[in-house]
């Protein structure tokens, strides 16, 4: 798959859960900026940012199967280094260790794309527009906001050779681009 207009549709036509398909659109855009900011393939990045969570319908209830059985429907469509990460993203449940840039890039982009919209949600405008990366630092040390997305994921960034401080506003300034997308 070389489009990423292809892989929207892909998505489209798998999942129903509009507040899904957004999430999965959060993640494709801070996949593209990390790719971006570290000289990758940024189609690729963001192809397998909009399809990470392919099989997330069918998979809620049996985690264990989760990027499983996307990466099986989706491997005579992408490359084996995005069905790796694809798979790698849920390594808890699938025993997939990450290994590569854009494994770690994807655990990453996942669990701050939920600390950015949940920060976002918080203000009284309910805007991106309106939040500054200090907020998200704030937010990121208050553990019982957001609980769901994990701290120790979001700082895989690290592991990129990227500051926390600097993923934050690569994330924020991605999401910002989409905004309308996003309904925030």
């Amino acid at each position: 798959m070389e489009s990423v207009e292809e892989a929207k549709t892909l998505l489209k036509n798998e999942i129903s859960e509009q507040n899904l398909i957004k999430h999965c659109l959060a993640v494709a855009a801070i996949m593209k900026a990390i790719a971006k900011k570290l000289g990758e393939n940024e189609n690729l990045w963001e192809i397998t940012g909009l399809l990470h969570d392919f099989d997330y319908e069918e998979t809620k209830d049996n985690h264990k199967q989760h990027g499983l059985i996307a990466s099986e429907k989706l491997k005579q469509k992408l490359p084996p280094e995005s069905l790796h990460a694809i798979e790698a993203h849920n390594f808890e449940n699938t025993s997939v260790l990450p290994e590569s840039k854009i494994d770690y890039a994807l655990i990453a982009a996942d669990a701050i794309s939920g600390l950015v919209i949940a920060t976002a949600l918080v203000r009284p405008s309910k805007k991106l527009e309106d939040v500054k990366p200090k907020s998200i630092k704030k937010k990121f040390k208050q553990k019982e906001f957001a609980k769901n997305c994990s701290r120790k994921k979001i700082l895989y960034c690290e592991k990129l050779g990227i500051e926390l401080s600097e993923f934050i506003e690569i994330s924020l300034i991605s999401l910002k681009r989409i905004s309308k997308n996003l309904g925030l």
